[in-house]
């Protein structure tokens, strides 16, 4: 009996090994083409977790890693006596809280929105135009935003043409964040209606035949067979966007930004280049870095553990 069954599991691993080489045979072009993406993974994002131990080392850039000083946590102690990580660390959340606000609920609206227009070239028209600015450089952007909103741009210009006081958008608190945050969400928008319109043709078109017939109206189908259908999509993203919390991207802050609004617009992303590349600090930098990725995790985990809880799609 024993051989027997000895002799069933090698004929089993024997036949899936043969398929398996017969599905690499039969699609070795597209394994082929998964070569690159599996390499960009393995060499830019699973190969520098090894400059992770300069967090724990006096790094100098002569010796090398294996040649520096281990300090233990002794840098990250350092970092988090420094009154000007916090002030990065919370301008960080404010903003990142504040683009959460604004900007999460954006693109849904949007997509719901554009799922209603029912004039094909018009749709697609302002598709186009929405998506540009994701494609453009926040260096151009910035640009754009300092002719636009400096003393001296151009609805500044336009104020004082009507006899009216100019506002200081980039030079104070309160206009600079409003400013900030409507110049990202315009950028970001019409990128994000991406994958809510995807999400949005997989509804069953029969619920919208039936809820004709009993006469509901667009926006009652929008309240109850839009947005149901898209609930996981938007709590999927929304657990994303809660584990980013704590990174920001270094562009728009750092282009945005200027010595007016320092104290606002100094996040961790541009204190890790003041301290890691300005400086030459390597290892305030990665320690920087690792605690972000820490922090990221755990918002990340908690983010999903209570959707789980209250009966929601997680990530997994």
């Amino acid at each position: 009996m024993k051989a027997v069954l000895d002799s069933s599991r090698e004929y089993a691993a024997t036949k899936k090994k043969n398929h398996f080489l017969h599905n690499i045979k039969r699609d070795s072009l597209l394994y082929f083409l998964l070569l690159l993406p599996i390499g960009y993974i393995l060499i830019f994002k699973y190969a520098p977790i090894y400059g992770l131990v300069m967090a724990f080392q006096d790094y100098n850039i002569f010796e090398g890693i294996k040649g520096s000083e281990w300090v233990g946590l002794d840098v990250f102690r350092f970092i988090f006596e420094q009154d000007s990580f916090y002030r990065a660390l919370k301008n960080t959340l404010v903003l990142n809280v504040l683009d959460l606000i604004a900007g999460f609920p954006a693109p849904i609206l949007l997509a719901i929105l554009l799922n209603e227009v029912r004039q094909a070239a018009f749709k697609k028209v302002t598709q186009t135009v929405l998506y540009l600015p994701h494609f453009l450089s926040w260096v151009i952007i910035g640009g754009m935003v300092y002719l636009m909103f400096s003393n001296s741009g151009m609805i500044n210009n336009f104020l004082a043409g009507f006899g009216l006081d100019k506002i200081e958008f980039l030079s104070q608190k309160t206009p600079w964040l409003i400013t900030y945050i409507s110049v990202g969400v315009w950028q970001n928008i019409g990128w994000g209606t991406i994958i809510y319109l995807a999400a949005i043709t997989g509804i069953n078109k029969e619920l919208y035949e039936a809820s004709d017939i009993d006469g509901c109206s667009r926006l009652r189908q929008m309240w109850h067979i839009t947005l149901p259908g898209i609930k996981s999509t938007i709590n999927i993203l929304l657990i994303l966007q809660i584990g980013r919390m704590v990174s920001i991207g270094f562009d728009r802050p750092f282009v945005m930004g200027n010595s007016l609004v320092n104290e606002y617009s100094d996040v961790i992303s541009t204190f890790v280049y003041r301290v890691g590349i300005s400086s030459g600090d390597f290892s305030q930098a990665t320690a920087v870095g690792l605690f972000q990725s820490v922090v990221g995790l755990v918002l990340l985990l908690s983010a999903n553990f209570i959707a789980k809880k209250l009966g929601e799609d997680g990530i997994w």
